[in-house]
């Protein structure tokens, strides 16, 4: 089952334009386009209602989404506004309009009841919009795995000096030791994790040149159900950085993780990553951007793993360690929303209630 009345990622708003872009979103045919004229974002049922075929085929007109197959033309708002040859238009003639919002880059979309739709419940990433302090790229991978086990992966950083050792990764004791108070809140949960007087790892060291030990954080905060803001960074042990992380020097990035289920084993994984350490150096943002994407291949690669052995052995043998404690708390935040988001509306069941005339 998917949480439906929550937004999720549909698209990077760049890569969204006058051509039909298809996505699949909890197991439902989505396609994405702007409108000539204005530029908005829409997202239709990718299926036409006349012979239920895919929209991406088509083509954005003046007046919609035009159906590649026969011609018939949608709006924004999923209504048949034209049919070639036909002066008379059903009104069935209309296809399922999703509610979408574009903010801070991305392409936000709402699959569940569109009366719920509150955009003010988007999550704000102020990041995105401040090129000059956090000059940023940006990836999407596809997955092949469940969306939650790369919640999952993000909540339990204790594999870091295991999949990440030539990377962002580090001597494995450091993270089983680090520090890491976890807060619990109504829609997720925020955690830092120490690691007071470690050696840097290899990307740490690459991007600031570091000579000798840090202090080093990592910063989560998970929105439910599938976003974390992460900021990590170090400075060189002794400059005080758990009473100041605000300090030139050192080493500093943002990242920003969204996952959106495709299907129940196929997800998408939308990530930044912003140089708060180099600003200037384009070259500093390249190099941060491809030490991150090769660690985040690493995660990738093993997670998708994880997936075809659990499809084919189930959960049921699996067992918690205490570094897990971020993550059943997650866990539990996404199955008590899962739950609200499964029962009937007060108006549903209003509804119900009044007798049959």
């Amino acid at each position: 089952m998917f949480i439906k009345n929550t937004w999720y990622i549909a698209a990077w708003a760049h890569h969204v334009t006058d051509k039909p872009r298809a996505r699949t979103i909890c197991n439902e045919a989505v396609v994405l386009f702007r409108d000539k004229a204005t530029a908005k974002v829409s997202a239709l049922e990718d299926r036409c209602c006349h012979r239920g075929t895919p929209l991406r085929f088509g083509e954005v007109v003046e007046e919609g989404l035009q159906c590649g197959y026969h011609g018939m033309v949608f709006d924004c708002a999923g209504t048949c506004v034209h049919i070639p040859g036909q002066a008379t238009i059903p009104k069935q003639a209309r296809v399922r309009a999703f509610p979408v919002v574009e903010k801070d880059e991305f392409i936000w979309i709402w699959m569940g009841d569109p009366e719920s739709a509150d955009a003010s419940k988007i999550l704000d990433y102020p990041w995105h919009n401040d090129y000059k302090k956090w000059p940023h790229k940006h990836e999407m991978y596809r997955v092949e795995a469940d969306y939650m086990l790369m919640v999952d992966n993000l909540m339990d950083l204790t594999h870091l000096g295991y999949v990440h050792k030539t990377t962002i990764g580090g001597n494995p004791k450091v993270h089983i030791d680090a520090q890491m108070p976890v807060t619990p809140k109504e829609t997720g949960l925020h955690y830092i994790r120490w690691m007071l007087d470690s050696m840097p790892p290899p990307s740490y060291v690459k991007a600031a040149g570091f000579k000798g030990n840090v202090d080093r954080w990592q910063e989560f905060e998970y929105f439910a159900p599938g976003y974390i803001i992460q900021w990590s960074g170090a400075l060189d042990t002794g400059r005080g950085a758990t009473q100041n992380r605000e300090q030139d020097g050192g080493f500093q990035l943002r990242l920003f993780h969204g996952l959106t289920p495709e299907t129940e084993n196929t997800c998408y994984y939308f990530w930044s990553t912003a140089n708060g350490y180099r600003q200037d150096d384009p070259e500093a943002t390249e190099q941060l951007f491809r030490e991150i994407d090769r660690a985040f291949q690493e995660d990738k690669g093993i997670v998708e793993a994880q997936s075809a052995m659990l499809r084919k052995t189930g959960a049921a043998r699996l067992v918690d360690i205490v570094s897990a404690r971020a993550r059943v708390h997650m866990r539990r935040t996404v199955h008590r929303i899962l739950a609200a988001d499964a029962a009937p509306s007060p108006a549903a069941v209003a509804s119900a209630a009044v007798p049959a005339k």
